[in-house]
């Protein structure tokens, strides 16, 4: 079944912006990928963005290991953002270490503005010091999030003065290719994460 929006921290829903036409379905394969699977793979960009020392970091040449992960977040996110994060984190943990040690997560930030290296550095290393945190300009993050079907709508004011940051909240998985067939949604149970960030290890060896 096709599944027809996102939701993001902005607290609505999103329909997701496909370039591609991808098309999402939930896998009916009880032995596949349990997140919902794309008919037409997404493509990492050759984007280069920055991580939180400073240093350049290119989305296909920095990415070493046969499965990176990527979120669209920020961290003054108030509920989604954390959620998804620590249930990633909580996943890789049922993971056996030589397994683990074969993923590597990336958390671009959408809030570029207020997300300083040492800002995202500090907020990631609360789920796992292992996380790779990266950012840029806000035209070239929407650009990287946009060609991975993500929606990014950026500044939404908010009555206290203060704002948020809409944009989808999907998990996104690539394999040593630079292929996403596989993506998860906010609410994926931990158990089907694991399971699934197993096996795109085991099929991208």
């Amino acid at each position: 079944m096709a599944l027809l929006a996102l939701a993001g921290c902005s607290g609505k829903a999103e329909k997701p912006d496909n370039p591609g036409g991808a098309i999402i379905r939930s896998s009916q394969d009880p032995n596949g990928l349990r997140g919902a699977t794309l008919d037409q793979p997404y493509t990492m960009p050759a984007a280069t963005l920055t991580d939180t020392s400073g240093n350049p970091f290119n989305l296909v040449t920095s990415t070493k290991k046969p499965v990176t992960l990527v979120f669209f977040g920020y961290t003054n996110c108030p509920d989604v953002c954390p959620t998804v994060m620590a249930d990633v984190a909580s996943a890789l943990t049922k993971l056996d270490q030589p397994t683990r040690d074969q993923i590597q997560m990336l958390f671009i930030t959408t809030d570029p503005s207020r997300d300083t290296g040492p800002v995202i550095r500090k907020y990631l290393d609360r789920f796992d010091p292992s996380f790779t945190g990266l950012t840029g300009s806000l035209s070239s993050i929407k650009d990287v999030a946009k060609a991975v079907g993500v929606p990014v709508e950026g500044m939404q004011k908010l009555p206290s003065g203060g704002y948020e940051v809409g944009h989808g909240a999907q998990v996104i998985g690539f394999g040593k290719n630079d292929k996403a067939n596989v993506l998860w949604l906010s609410n994926a149970a931990i158990g089907d994460l694991a399971h699934d960030f197993g096996k795109l290890v085991d099929d991208n060896q």
